[in-house]
């Protein structure tokens, strides 16, 4: 008998879960951004990169603004440990209308590099901390944070679209998946955050550095668990590689 209510109440549930509506809204935006990766030392160097993104229309509106720094320790010339901050500005939008929230965002990151003849791939696993600002409503904060992790997993290939071969003045072909995962304990319908897929281009400008421009996917589950966003966003990405040390092994 205990197991036939159980059943029914798991039936019930399920029933009443898949009943609730789900709703995708979609927005244009631009994102443009700016990275840097410097080495200062065979072990040690810095990581800056900054970022602003659009809210619709392409060109209506600012959605967010990043800042985000990190120390960076070198296991060798292929993988690399990150450690930092990040400041964002969430500009008014629906909760908020007419005040932007801030985050404070302190995150650590692995990442590691694999270069090929014809392919080079990146990937990183990174974990944030997230301590955004409380809303009282349209146009006031409230006291205190809210608190919860991110997990983000980022697979970039690229390509060479000249027999050159990522050398400057050439293109190469980019495909770059990312997907990010919540967890805490103010996080209830929406584990999965959002995933970014990628497609585009790159410019060469030197051996190092490079522009990066194409079409990017954002689908978003949003933390009402069937509210969905998928937005379709022109990418600009600068991606600038120093290295300063006297004597390089490379």
């Amino acid at each position: 008998m205990k197991k036939n209510v159980f059943l029914f109440l798991f039936i019930a549930i399920t029933m009443v879960g898949n009943a609730q509506t789900k709703t995708v809204t979609s927005d244009n935006q631009v994102w443009l951004g700016y990275l840097n990766q410097t080495r200062i030392t065979d072990k040690w160097g810095i990581w800056a990169d900054f970022h602003l993104r659009t809210k619709e229309d392409f060109f209506d509106n600012f959605s967010q603004s990043i800042a985000r720094v990190g120390a960076t320790y070198y296991l060798n010339d292929e993988a690399k440990l990150t450690a930092g901050y990040a400041y964002i500005t969430n500009y008014p939008a629906e909760g908020h209308k007419n005040i932007s929230q801030p985050e404070h965002r302190p995150w650590q990151q692995i990442q590691w590099h694999n270069k090929y003849p014809n392919v080079r791939l990146m990937q990183w696993f990174r974990l944030e901390e997230k301590f955004r600002r409380k809303i009282l409503n349209d146009d006031e904060l409230a006291d205190g944070y809210n608190f919860n992790f991110k997990l983000r997993y980022n697979f970039f290939a690229q390509f060479p679209l000249s027999k050159k071969r990522f050398q400057p003045n050439t293109l190469s072909f980019v495909v770059n998946n990312e997907v990010h995962v919540n967890f805490g304990k103010k996080i209830v319908y929406n584990y999965f955050d959002q995933n970014r897929f990628f497609l585009g281009f790159a410019y060469h400008v030197n051996k190092h550095d490079n522009l990066q421009f194409g079409y990017m996917n954002l689908f978003q589950q949003l933390p009402a668990g069937n509210k969905y966003k998928s937005n379709n966003v022109a990418r600009v990405f600068y991606f600038h590689n120093l290295d300063l040390r006297k004597n390089k092994t490379k």
